[in-house]
């Protein structure tokens, strides 16, 4: 019987977690290579290019202590476009009393389909890297 109960918490539980990672089509991280430390506190926002070539906010979040962001574009919706993530990576530095050549660093990036889209940033103050991650 504890077996049983046992094997079905793990079932719940685990169908629970994979259900929350499936919510969101978009999550992004910011890792900060100076320090190997995830950068916490950092504003992102996310803008969608229009028809002509403008671009409308979509939504602005901030990085958690593991400087993750993990909700941007719920599942259920057409996300396909041309997105950019806006990382306002000033006052990050600031913080750590720092210069930087960035005061925000811009990626663009397409999605097409209903994959899950993880668009990581790593920086250092007077560097940054990119790529699809997953």
């Amino acid at each position: 019987m504890k077996r049983r109960i046992l094997i079905l918490l793990i079932v719940v539980f685990s169908t629970f977690c994979s259900a929350q990672v499936e919510i969101y089509q978009l999550s992004s991280h910011i890792l900060d290579n100076s320090t190997g430390e995830p950068a916490p506190s950092v504003s992102v926002t996310l803008e969608k290019m229009n028809v002509d070539n403008s671009w409308t906010k979509v939504s602005t979040q901030i990085t958690d202590k593991d400087g993750r962001i993990g909700n941007f574009l719920p599942y259920g919706q057409n996300n396909d476009g041309v997105y950019k993530l806006v990382f306002h990576i000033q006052s990050y530095f600031d913080s750590k009393k720092l210069q930087t050549l960035y005061p925000f660093i811009e990626i663009v990036f397409r999605i097409k389909g209903n994959k899950h889209f993880h668009v990581p940033l790593t920086v250092s103050p007077y560097g940054y890297s990119t790529y699809k991650g997953s």
